[in-house]
């Protein structure tokens, strides 16, 4: 079987990646081994920057629907409220960034959304196929999978998680380390006794186990339960074990927990891969950067590689774009996948609130060779590189215009050149959001060229991305 892009993997990484290629009309197959999606809830917390990628890719009124905002925290000890807790520190929405708040929903409901928008625009994920090794040549790359079937492409994205069999085969490392020596619970239960309206927080009590948390999973009857263990410790993820776990550092019952729907047990740990690329291979999500998951990163900084990787290979696969701009796609995430380790693990240890540091709405590109800003004195806050504040100029909002697989050019207050259809226009007045000049905004919503009337290497850089 040919195709364009091979995605082994079908978690949220690989299926915005699918999602971002149909809408391109590019082939792409998506790989999993398993027998269906990923079954529990692990991945619960989307980002604002998130949010705003689901709506440019159609899913965000599902995924609004599927959800719900994070409980307020509620500490106990013996079996008493000690008081609230705040998450995390709020973050008031305005104009230019209207998704403030992390936004739940448990990963399994995430994946049935990506999945069904997928299949929607007619692509398809193909179950029960394991990628066990890989080859490639100067054309394309052949998979070959665990029932003797081998699969080509012109291109192969690694998406399947932090094992990735797709990373050793290309022989690419991964350098990591411990966060936390001790191992950790996560599971989806059914509990009764506990109210909804509360992420239930159970400190660590004198025996030496680590913190407990039960978290009201929204838009489901499920909570999470999360726990720390003690280095060495031996994590039972049966349904007698996780109730010895909640009845032993709560005040509930054994038989308060009636049900275990998924369980797992980690040792948190965050890494990154050496390379994002080798040769026509790609990696993206946990197969390029492991994350703890205490600050809520790992699965949102593994959709914003399969969006800043999706118009890379639209553009060469189906604009004719130099091969060449498929650098910048490790040039650009590795980076960004560096920083949010960083800061994951700091937020793990309780050096970094969640809050403004854990949007990603503040993430950009402005060292990349993709950011060109000629402008010598811009009047407004934005440079190339940043992302593109949404904005309702002269009553067309930023985001409505951006929606799509185009590019957009925002002309405020200056006359706009003559571009190819392929780049949708907005002229305006300046506004405070980006001052005046001109914008060209990428279809991943980041600012790739800025300039004034002269378009000053538009030419140039229109050429590069394919778009003359």
């Amino acid at each position: 079987m040919q195709t364009d892009v091979l995605i082994v993997g079908a978690g949220p990484t690989g299926l915005a990646l699918g999602i971002d290629l149909a809408r391109r009309g590019i082939a792409a197959l998506v790989l999993e081994r398993a027998d269906g999606l990923f079954p529990g809830s692990r991945g619960k917390g989307l980002q604002p920057r998130t949010m705003e990628v689901f709506d440019d890719l159609g899913v965000l009124d599902a995924i609004r629907a599927a959800g719900g905002r994070y409980p307020v925290g509620m500490i106990w000890r013996d079996g008493e409220r000690l008081g609230e807790h705040a998450m995390w520190d709020p973050i008031e929405p305005t104009e230019e960034a209207p998704y403030t708040e992390p936004w739940m929903v448990p990963q399994w409901r995430t994946q049935q959304i990506l999945r069904a928008r997928l299949e929607e625009l007619g692509g398809r994920v193909l179950f029960g196929r394991e990628a066990v090794d890989l080859d490639q040549d100067g054309t394309g790359v052949r998979v070959r999978c665990g029932d003797g079937t081998a699969l080509r492409a012109r291109y192969a994205v690694a998406a399947d998680g932090g094992r990735s069999a797709v990373r050793r085969a290309v022989g690419v490392g991964m350098t990591g380390r411990a966060v936390d020596p001790g191992p950790a619970l996560v599971a989806d239960v059914r509990i009764t006794g506990l109210d909804r309206e509360n992420w239930h927080l159970f400190p660590p009590g004198e025996g030496g186990d680590g913190l407990l948390a039960l978290c009201p999973l929204a838009g489901t009857d499920d909570f999470q339960v999360t726990a720390r263990f003690p280095e060495g410790t031996d994590v039972d993820l049966s349904l007698d074990g996780i109730r010895k776990t909640v009845a032993s550092r709560t005040h509930l019952a054994p038989e308060d927990v009636t049900e275990v729907r998924w369980a797992s047990d980690f040792r948190p740990r965050e890494a990154l891969a050496d390379r994002f690329r080798a040769g026509r291979v790609f990696l993206a999500g946990d197969a390029a950067h492991i994350h703890s998951p205490a600050g809520g990163q790992g699965l949102n900084t593994s959709v914003q590689d399969a969006y800043n990787l999706g118009w890379k290979l639209g553009a060469v696969l189906g604009g004719g774009a130099d091969p060449a701009l498929l650098d910048t796609y490790e040039e650009e995430r590795r980076r960004v996948a560096a920083e949010m380790l960083g800061l994951t693990s700091g937020v793990h240890r309780g050096e970094v609130r969640r809050g403004k540091a854990t949007a990603q709405l503040d993430l950009g590109y402005r060292d990349s060779s993709l950011a060109r800003e000629t402008r010598p004195a811009p009047d407004g806050p934005v440079r190339a590189g940043d992302r593109a504040p949404d904005a309702v100029l002269d009553g067309v909002r930023v985001f409505d215009a951006c929606r799509g697989p185009h590019w957009t050019l925002l002309a405020l207050d200056t006359a706009a050149p003559a571009l190819p259809d392929a780049v949708r226009v907005v002229r305006a007045a300046a506004h405070r959001a980006y001052g005046t000049g001109l914008f060209l905004l990428r279809p991943d919503g980041y600012i790739g060229w800025a300039g004034s009337a002269e378009a000053e290497g538009l030419a140039d850089y229109l050429a590069r991305v394919a778009l003359t």
